[in-house]
């Protein structure tokens, strides 16, 4: 399913590393970016989600809240959180069911895996509506963060 800009954006509810249940309707009043990203530990997703922690404060001043989601268990990705020292909630898509939901998803993934992630942005505004959404087919690509922070200043 592709998510087009405009359309309301899928709920979802997911474990984060501390096996809380966290819900789109959690980020009701405020903007929200989430990334879908492949899989914990390795190169690309690290060097993304980095920069994201290194960059934190320019989203906070925009209001903007940012989730990281993937399909590994909230236990992985509470140590990979830990070890990057990352300053923003991952949630655990691990039964594929948001992936899926917002059209992020490899059916068949590098090695052989099974329903990976496919790493993407959305800009999700305070009412729930999708106002930017990339969906990236190379997982060695990175999304444009220029325009996710062009969005959201647009909707200050």
């Amino acid at each position: 399913m592709d998510i087009t800009v405009g359309a309301k954006a899928p709920s979802f509810s997911l474990l984060n590393t501390e096996k809380q249940k966290v819900s789109l309707e959690d980020y009701k009043g405020q903007n929200l970016v989430i990334l879908f990203f492949p899989l914990a530990f390795t190169s690309v997703c690290t060097a993304e989600l980095c920069s994201i922690r290194d960059s934190i404060n320019t989203y906070n001043d925009l209001n903007t809240a940012v989730v990281g989601i993937s399909v590994d268990s909230p236990f992985t990705l509470g140590k990979f959180r830990t070890e990057q020292n990352l300053n923003f909630p991952l949630l655990s898509d691990f039964n594929k069911e948001a992936s899926q939901a917002y059209g992020a998803f490899y059916e068949n993934f590098v090695l052989d895996l099974k329903g990976v992630s496919k790493r993407a942005a959305f800009v999700v505004d305070k009412e729930g509506v999708v106002r930017y959404a990339q969906v990236l087919e190379s997982a060695g690509d990175l999304p444009d963060f220029e325009a996710v922070k062009n969005t959201l200043n647009g909707l200050q």
